[in-house]
């Protein structure tokens, strides 16, 4: 199979007619291309050019293939996106983009998709805060990018709209651009992020220039990440703002060409980090240096002489957001578990390592150390309304403005079944804690009551339909909004559901703990003395009574879309249930 055929574009500023004669033009030369990326400004800077943007978002215009973007922001993005965002279709957790008209799609927030074999991450918006509603990327955008970058697999591209601060660091300095610093445009908190994801090819624009990177070497990777940056188009000084690359997946790659280097690699240019007041380190290896660079974040000298360590000035960022650190006791900076306890139980990373958020109250996390009677008698100041805005924010909670109240059909006193924004099938509910809780095992023990009505009046629905249920629920230590997702299957096809998660599990190299109980109350009891607040897990409740449990270990790799089902209701085609095995879909007939 021939690979993808990719075309790369810097800030459009809403010049899409000036664009797509250039794309239809290589197009008719070049391709046919699979698709355009855009990164930087989509949207205009002046608006005079709104008519023109206007003219293909609603239709009188045609855009001439697939055409992805993350720069949400400039005049008219507010109005664009919030119609788009309101659109039943594009409601769910959409990461290969929301469609904003034929052949356009917005790549909302963070998060990773696969085209045409590629694996595509991508952090949407900027680093700014300033309170508005698009254009900026949120913690919760930058942690889900960090836990796919903990996934097994490469990512072919990775998409920002900064440049990462340190990019030219070893660079050959003749090949940089003129008037081109880390002073403007770049932002750190990319540099962070492409030094854990390790993407072959890194994507940026903003700083109206053209600039490929010589190849660099990743840290404990094989493979090498080539960065490239594009000028804005129509920029007045020619430079290039549109480039074509057709690279084999590297999912389809053997292991001698993932890990060639060509003759101008240079080290990673994130290794050169503040190695100043650190003599007696002089004589470490430069490689041991780089790797620490990735695992340390912020000056934290006044928090760490709290926990009794006022000789350390940093501490692991890695062990702290993830609860692990491949470097374990080699690592050089400490693995405070306090400071991961409060990580836990919600608290602003921020605030945790740098003692204050610069968010303050708009900030979704709380800004107070939590005790295990959530004293808050150490409140800083604006931490009063971290509970407030966290319901603000979150998609789940009843008090949200973000609610969709048009899905709920069932309010209880501690649970609410509402439809599922992203329907895997016809009628696949979510039955979702009133309360903002991380989990269903968490709630008090007689709220299970009220869980287990709903649970009966989904089965006895289903059943009229000729259908039975499958519960399950992927709970995560970083978990925010508990749900537990409630999927009708085919009644013919259920006795082979508790093989096809057998056969998952195996290909991941796991097993289940499985257990059949003669009701459903039981089976939920047994859960609970089974649940580990200090672990994740993931469980499934089968209609013939097993329930298959999967506590997750510390330093274990675990997808998060393990489960995830949908069905293909094209004309004459098969219902089937797709199992995510190991990033690749696992096709069984449910027919």
């Amino acid at each position: 199979m021939a690979s993808p055929r990719i075309l790369l574009c810097g800030d459009v500023l809403g010049r899409l007619n000036q664009l797509f004669k250039r794309v239809n033009s290589v197009n008719k030369s070049a391709g046919p291309f699979d698709a355009l990326f855009c990164v930087g400004q989509f949207f205009p800077d002046e608006p005079d050019r709104l008519d023109e943007l206007m003219d293909y978002v609603e239709g009188r215009a045609q855009v001439p293939l697939p055409t992805y973007f993350i720069g949400d922001y400039g005049v008219g993005a507010p109005k664009v996106l919030s119609a788009v965002s309101r659109n039943s279709a594009n409601q769910g957790f959409k990461m290969d983009g929301f469609k904003v008209c034929d052949n356009l799609f917005w790549l909302k927030g963070s998060g990773m998709f696969t085209f045409h074999g590629l694996s595509v991450a991508y952090l949407s918006g900027r680093q700014l805060s300033n309170g508005q509603q698009f254009g900026t990327y949120s913690q919760i955008d930058i942690d889900t990018l960090r836990a796919f970058a903990e996934e097994p697999g490469i990512v072919d591209f990775f998409l920002s709209n900064e440049w990462p601060s340190g990019i030219t660091n070893r660079a050959t300095a003749s090949d940089i651009p003129a008037g081109i610093s880390d002073s403007s445009g770049s932002d750190s908190t990319v540099s962070q992020l492409v030094a854990e994801i390790k993407p072959r090819y890194h994507i940026a624009g903003t700083k109206g220039a053209y600039y490929a990177r010589e190849p660099y070497c990743n840290v404990d990777a094989v493979h090498v990440t080539r960065f490239l940056g594009l000028a804005s188009v129509g920029n007045k000084e020619k430079q290039k703002f549109l480039h074509a690359l057709s690279p084999t997946p590297s999912s389809t790659m053997a292991a001698a060409e993932i890990s060639a280097k060509p003759p101008n690699t240079t080290l990673s240019p994130y290794t050169l980090v503040d190695q100043v007041d650190r003599p007696k380190e002089t004589t470490k290896r430069a490689s041991d240096i780089g790797l620490d660079s990735q695992y340390w974040r912020y000056d934290v000298s006044s928090k760490r002489q709290k926990h009794g360590n006022g000789d350390t000035n940093k501490v692991c960022f890695k062990f702290i957001s993830s609860g692990t650190c491949p470097r374990g006791e080699k690592c050089n900076f400490p693995h405070d578990a306090d400071a991961r306890e409060q990580f836990l139980r919600g608290v602003c990373l921020d605030f945790i390592i740098k003692g204050k958020c610069e968010k303050g109250p708009d900030c979704n996390f709380k800004h107070s150390l939590q005790d295990d009677g959530e004293n808050h008698s150490r409140k800083r100041p604006g931490s009063s309304n971290a509970n407030a805005n966290r319901s603000k924010e979150c998609w789940f909670c009843l008090s949200s403005p973000n609610v969709e109240s048009h899905l709920v059909t069932s309010i209880g006193e501690n649970f609410y079944c509402a439809l599922a924004k992203g329907p895997l099938v016809q009628d696949h509910v979510l039955i979702i804690p009133v309360e903002h809780m991380p989990n269903t095992l968490s709630l008090p023990a007689d709220s299970e009551i009220e869980l287990g009505k709903f649970q009966n009046s989904l089965k006895v629905y289903y059943k009229n339909q000729g259908k039975e249920a499958v519960f399950f629920e992927w709970i995560s230590i970083r978990g925010t909004h508990a749900n537990l997702q409630a999927v009708p299957v085919p009644s013919s096809k259920a006795a082979i559901l508790k093989d096809i998660f057998t056969l998952a599990a195996e290909k991941l190299g796991f097993e289940f703990v499985t257990k059949k109980f003669s009701n459903n109350s039981e089976g939920r009891k047994w859960l609970r003395t089974q649940f580990d607040k200090n672990f994740s897990c993931f469980y499934v409740e089968l209609p013939e009574g097993s329930i298959l449990l999967h506590l997750i270990e510390e330093n274990e790799k675990f997808p998060a879309q393990f489960g995830r089902e949908e069905t293909e209701n094209k004309e004459g085609s098969d219902e089937k249930l797709f199992i995510v095995i190991g990033g690749k879909q696992k096709t069984i007939s449910l027919i």
